[in-house]
């Protein structure tokens, strides 16, 4: 077996490589291939397909969230291994030899994976409402080792207004310090960094050459450990993200025509999921649409196919054509153009939003958000806001931290369709240039160009 390392850098683009002297010099004395992803190019189903070599349609990884209809509630990020169906990569690498051994570090759904070991971010949610920055590692004892060499998780950095370099950087550390000392057969490093400013800023924002060199600085630091102890490395990415100009409301589209149904909690609408006719859960470029009843669906359909920003509506035939058949899709899959992204409100009017719409909350929103990336522009005194809230919990005091606006036209890059352009798409990047193909790399493939790096 030959020791290998997989680096998700999320966001990177053959385009982007030009900034990224590290990754461009692997790539240059190994090789480099565009990825052709699948739909939807979204974390949690690109990593599936990448783990598994299958569809959505295969593995169930419909979205980072889906719909759980027997409970009448739209879930995301989870976080059990048991919700990716079938074999992964590690099930195939041990039968060919049983010494095999992996970590796998902050790629998604990790908790309980049958690893040797895992680390991934886990929050402890208090009963007093607070949530504490931490992480779960397997097995048990590797937290407390993590924790004492490194510090805490810096969760405030991995996901929000205040996400940066740090959360990667703490996440490189800990590959390099399991790598050191279990000396894994294969290390899988998922490092998020690019994922922030190319959503805020857009791709095309000369700031975003500065975020590009700063995880590459990272990867470099990880390719020489590795490739001096004569570790094969792997680079990939999930997605390309693209500029965007302004959102599709799809879930208020929906409650207008009669089919999304809201309940009045203390004056702030919630949606009503299970007593909806259609409702939306958007991610990205790609919103899942439940519809309860049958004979509305072609109705639901046609209405979605009206509105300005999305390009195509799948039905069973087309989500069949794009491996998207599962029982946890939506009855229609909306897809939007390059240039626009799905929201989820679903209220009509800002003075009735839940309380969580204002705030960084990844559980309670039925859909992703990529406004949580902002600071309300409104707050005049926004560090002093912070910190004054973050004061009044340290003193046990329940503080509400809304401090996200309600202003989609904020967001400036987005993914989830696949790009037209495979310049602006994802890649694969290997040391090993006679391992990879001669063309692009289709996504599911991933899985067997692993294992050939593995066992070549």
């Amino acid at each position: 077996m030959q020791k290998t390392v997989v680096l998700n850098v999320v966001g990177m683009t053959p385009a982007l490589l030009s900034h990224a002297p590290h990754l461009r010099a692997l790539a240059e004395r190994g090789g480099v291939r565009p990825v052709s992803t699948i739909t939807p190019a979204v974390t949690c189903s690109v990593q599936a397909t990448f783990l598994t070599g299958r569809m959505p349609s295969s593995h169930g990884c419909v979205a980072n969230g889906w719909y759980f209809r027997d409970l009448a509630e739209p879930m995301f990020w989870r976080q059990n291994n048991g919700l990716i169906q079938g074999d992964k990569i590690w099930h195939e690498a041990r039968r060919r030899d049983p010494d095999f051994t992996c970590a796998k570090l902050f790629w998604w759904y990790n908790m309980h994976a049958d690893v040797d070991w895992s680390v991934t971010p886990r929050p402890i949610y208090k009963a007093d409402g607070s949530k504490v920055p931490d992480f779960y590692a397997w097995p048990s004892e590797l937290h407390g080792e993590l924790r004492a060499k490194l510090g805490d998780f810096p969760l405030f950095r991995f996901w929000g207004p205040t996400a940066d370099i740090v959360s990667s950087r703490w996440i490189a550390e800990c590959a390099m310090h399991v790598y050191d000392t279990r000396k894994p057969t294969l290390t899988l490093v998922y490092l998020p960094h690019l994922d922030y400013n190319l959503q805020r800023l857009g791709p095309d924002h000369p700031g975003i050459a500065a975020d590009v060199a700063a995880i590459d600085d990272v990867c470099g630091k990880i390719i020489r450990k590795v490739e001096a102890d004569g570790a094969c490395v792997i680079v990939l990415s999930e997605y390309g993200i693209t500029p965007v100009k302004g959102d599709v409301a799809i879930n208020r589209a929906l409650r207008r025509a009669g089919w999304l149904v809201t309940r009045d909690e203390l004056g702030e609408d919630k949606l009503d999921p299970g007593a909806s006719d259609a409702f939306a859960l958007v991610d990205h470029q790609v919103a899942h649409v439940y519809v309860r009843r049958p004979e509305l669906v072609p109705k639901v359909k046609a209405l979605l196919e009206q509105l300005d920003g999305v390009e195509q509506v799948l039905d069973e035939d087309g989500k069949r054509a794009v491996g998207l058949d599962h029982e946890r899709s939506g009855e229609l899959v909306a897809i939007s153009q390059s240039d626009r992204w799905f929201s989820y409100y679903f209220w009509l009017d800002d003075a009735r939003a839940p309380d969580f719409a204002r705030t960084v909350d990844i559980h309670r929103k039925p859909g992703y958000d990529p406004v949580e990336l902002f600071i309300d522009p409104a707050i005049r005194l926004p560090k002093l806001t912070l910190g004054w809230k973050l004061l009044r919990k340290l003193c046990g005091m329940r503080t509400l931290m809304d401090v996200i606006p309600l202003d989609p036209s904020l967001v400036k890059g987005s993914h989830g369709r696949p790009t037209d352009d495979p310049a602006l798409g994802p890649l694969m990047i290997s040391s090993h240039a006679d391992l990879l193909p001669k063309g692009a790399v289709d996504a599911p493939d991933v899985h067997d160009l692993i294992l050939d790096h593995l066992f070549t």
